[in-house]
């Protein structure tokens, strides 16, 4: 039997992914990706789920989406399920990168409503890339059954993945701002919908104050 180059640096590489030093991590987690293998797969999504360096997952994740989709697919809807918020997270941030549809089944309800926030921040933008065409609308409704919900950025990101899905959000928004504890959050992501530019600090403070005054201004009718 022919041993190959190969052969003999993937238990190295697979060594320096459970390395001390992030820095060792990131260049064995680089060289995983550089050089593909299926025996990687498995540590890879294992380490996801546990490794405390974003910018070391961010290449956990690129060396994922270099093996192919048929091996890293089923093992990434099974992370999904998993106990533990990270894993959850960092495996529908690497289904979002991969980008196929098939993925679509995992973000459930549950999913874009998840308690820990991270989660949920994730299932948004996972499941505004994996949407298929005509859920569109179905979508934007189970979303903002989120307005309104965690500190700025949760809030920022919820309205950033509503607004990617376009014009069919306008009914769910219209929908929300009868509710008065989310009203200001679905005014400020309309405004965003038709000005992307202004800043949603501004667009929510600007819908605070619609609100606090009783106004009846809705942006889009």
């Amino acid at each position: 039997m022919t041993i190959t180059k190969q052969d003999t640096d993937a238990p190295r590489a697979l060594q320096g992914l459970e390395d001390g030093r992030s820095s060792v991590r990131l260049r064995a987690a680089l060289a995983v990706g550089t050089t593909p293998d299926p025996r990687f797969v498995g540590k890879l999504i294992e380490r996801c789920a546990i490794e405390p360096e974003f910018f070391v997952r961010d290449m956990l994740t690129w060396a994922l989406t270099r093996h192919p989709v048929s091996l890293t697919l089923p093992e990434l809807v099974r992370a999904v399920r998993s106990e533990h918020p990270q894993a959850r997270s960092q495996a529908l941030h690497t289904l979002s990168k991969i980008g196929d549809r098939r993925a679509w089944p995992v973000i459930t309800r549950e999913l874009l409503s998840d308690a820990d926030d991270e989660v949920a921040r994730t299932a948004w933008r996972a499941a505004v890339v994996l949407v298929p065409e005509g859920e569109e609308p179905a979508l934007a409704a189970t979303m903002a059954t989120q307005l309104g919900r965690g500190d700025r950025e949760t809030q920022l990101s919820l309205s950033r993945a509503l607004v990617a899905l376009g014009d069919v959000i306008v009914p769910a928004l219209r929908a929300a701002t009868s509710a008065p504890d989310v009203r200001a959050h679905a005014l400020a992501t309309q405004r965003l919908l038709h000005d992307p530019d202004a800043g949603f600090t501004f667009a929510l403070e600007e819908a605070k104050r619609v609100v606090a005054l009783g106004g009846e201004r809705q942006e889009g009718r």
